[in-house]
């Protein structure tokens, strides 16, 4: 309980201002879905919350008393499974070539909005696990391994958006994920559209990273 009540105290402005954020996802979402009769664009907030849930484990990790190592790397291996699901969002921009033209200005409000929301989870959350890393590892490493964790990221939104993985699937189809990622890296010459997307998507990501990084400790 009183852990509970030190994270809400500590981190009150920033669930304020992700709350209003997320609130305002919502509302232009309801707007498109009165003003077409459509619940096309229902699926975001399923999407948002699947972003969320790495960004909830790391504000219970870093409010939690020092973990051993064993439970960190399992801790660390759920959020990892999980964390390509923030950026995913902004992929959901495909979906706006079959918007009707009158309303393409109010289909980029909304699927933009929910994927800033994942985007600043995402950057909190790995805030969050670097402040944790220091903990276990010396500077230098811990940045070898947050650059790591960004363009896997990239290699898991490809993996989400293109082969149609979801985080779950590694319990639920383990052989065929690991095999899709098996052939994609034995044979690269195969799946450069694969490669490509991870290298340019996970350059999209570190840039932003450092920069909100920059802009939140300043």
């Amino acid at each position: 309980m009183n852990t509970i009540k030190t994270l809400l105290f500590t981190r009150f402005k920033i669930f304020s201002l992700i709350s209003i954020t997320i609130s305002l996802s919502i509302v232009l979402l309801m707007i498109r879905m009165k003003l077409t009769h459509s619940f096309f664009y229902l699926f975001l907030v399923w999407n948002l919350f699947l972003a969320a849930i790495p960004y909830a484990i790391t504000t219970y990790l870093v409010s939690s008393p020092k973990l051993n190592k064993i439970w960190f790397v399992v801790w660390f291996s759920v959020w990892l499974l999980f964390l390509p699901n923030a950026p995913y969002i902004i992929t959901d921009l495909l979906h706006l070539k079959i918007s009707p033209d009158h309303l393409l200005w109010l289909d980029v409000l909304v699927v933009s909005s929910f994927a800033f929301n994942g985007l600043l989870m995402f950057s909190l959350s790995l805030l969050d696990i670097e402040t944790l890393l220091s903990q276990y590892m010396n500077r230098k490493k811990t940045n070898f391994v947050i650059i790591f964790v960004l363009f896997l990221s990239g290699f898991g939104v490809y993996l989400g958006r293109f082969l149609r993985y979801n985080s779950w699937e590694i319990l639920q189809k383990p052989s065929g994920l690991f095999n899709d990622i098996f052939n994609i890296i034995l044979h690269p010459n195969q799946h450069l559209e694969a490669w490509l997307f991870t290298f340019l998507f996970g350059i999209f990501l570190s840039s932003g990273y450092w920069v909100f990084k920059v802009l939140y400790k300043s």
